[in-house]
């Protein structure tokens, strides 16, 4: 059963993990060897205060508000609170929109154009940005919510449709589902190496049926040899297959939240992104008592968080 600390664990460790990154994005590994993240940061190339979460949570907040207020997942609601996040500053930390990926702003712009919701998200192979694969960690705890720990083919889909919202190729679906099935193994309780082999096991028999075009992308996640990967050969870019990785690899090896989300950080690149997808299921793994108490601090529009975590948990509660 989910509690509503659990739910404010996803929240925090996705937002805490994202603002961490935020100021050094673009960073490359070997300037962050050289000067690595240790704590919140100011500037970076947005100039945004210490603490200052970005495109990541925002959408992750606008998915979670949706199934708040409906008490239902709708696809054409949560893009209309996309809508809000683009045009008018919604659900942000600072009351501006910064950082958007542009997989992501031409989906929305094809909405705002009149397209279907189903009809918005872009197909290309060149289109596998981690645009959807940063937001989907609500929709692993709404499903979970519903099925427990085996998700069922119906969650699959709806996983697979709240991706194509804006990334609608079947490798980036994949990434989401992938990430879902993990998350429900913690969410089970799961310690993470458990968690982390039972989901990608089930995620390896469902997408051989599924997307099987795809199962070579994963080949390498689904070796049970990955975590014991260098970290040289781990990249920390924005496509969605090295994103996912970079994020598990990370979570296979580190103990503790502080720990996960500077790995994450530290591997520069895309480093608000794949600190937050890293940090949505550490904060499920570790509890928001195990982030630490001076990064929360300083942490912006807590009560943005706060107010949508329990909003999210009355929904999935029912």
């Amino acid at each position: 059963m989910i509690e509503l600390k659990t739910v404010r664990s996803m929240v925090y460790g996705l937002a805490t993990a994202d603002a961490l990154g935020v100021p050094v994005e673009f960073t490359s590994r070997a300037r962050l060897r050289q000067n690595p993240v240790e704590g919140m940061r100011s500037g970076g190339v947005w100039d945004q205060p210490a603490g200052t979460w970005s495109d990541d949570t925002s959408m992750a907040l606008a998915t979670m508000e949706s199934i708040g207020r409906l008490k239902a997942l709708d696809l054409d609601d949560i893009m209309n609170n996309f809508v809000e996040w683009f045009e008018n500053d919604e659900f942000t930390a600072g009351n501006h929109t910064f950082d958007v990926g542009n997989t992501t702003a031409t989906a929305i712009e094809h909405y705002l154009d009149g397209a279907a919701v189903n009809d918005c998200g872009l197909t290309s192979p060149h289109s596998n940005g981690n645009g959807s694969l940063m937001r989907i960690v609500p929709i692993a705890m709404y499903c979970y919510s519903i099925d427990g720990a085996e998700l069922s083919d119906q969650s699959m889909d709806a996983i697979h449709d709240v991706s194509a919202l804006t990334h609608a190729h079947a490798r980036s679906q994949m990434a989401c589902g992938i990430y879902c099935l993990i998350g429900a193994q913690l969410l089970d309780g799961k310690p993470i190496d458990r968690a982390v082999a039972d989901g990608l096991i089930r995620a390896e028999k469902y997408y051989s049926q599924k997307f099987p075009d795809e199962m070579k992308t994963y080949a390498r996640l689904f070796d049970p040899q990955f975590g014991s990967l260098d970290e040289d050969r781990i990249e920390s870019s924005g496509y969605v297959v090295d994103s996912l990785e970079a994020a598990i690899w990370c979570l296979l090896n580190t103990t503790d939240y502080r720990s996960l989300a500077l790995k994450a950080v530290n591997l520069g690149g895309d480093t608000d992104t794949v600190a937050a997808i890293a940090g949505g299921l550490g904060g499920i793994a570790y509890g928001i008592d195990d982030i630490p108490a001076d990064w929360i601090d300083v942490l912006r529009n807590k009560a943005l968080l706060d107010e949508i975590s329990a909003s999210f948990f009355n929904a999935i509660e029912r």
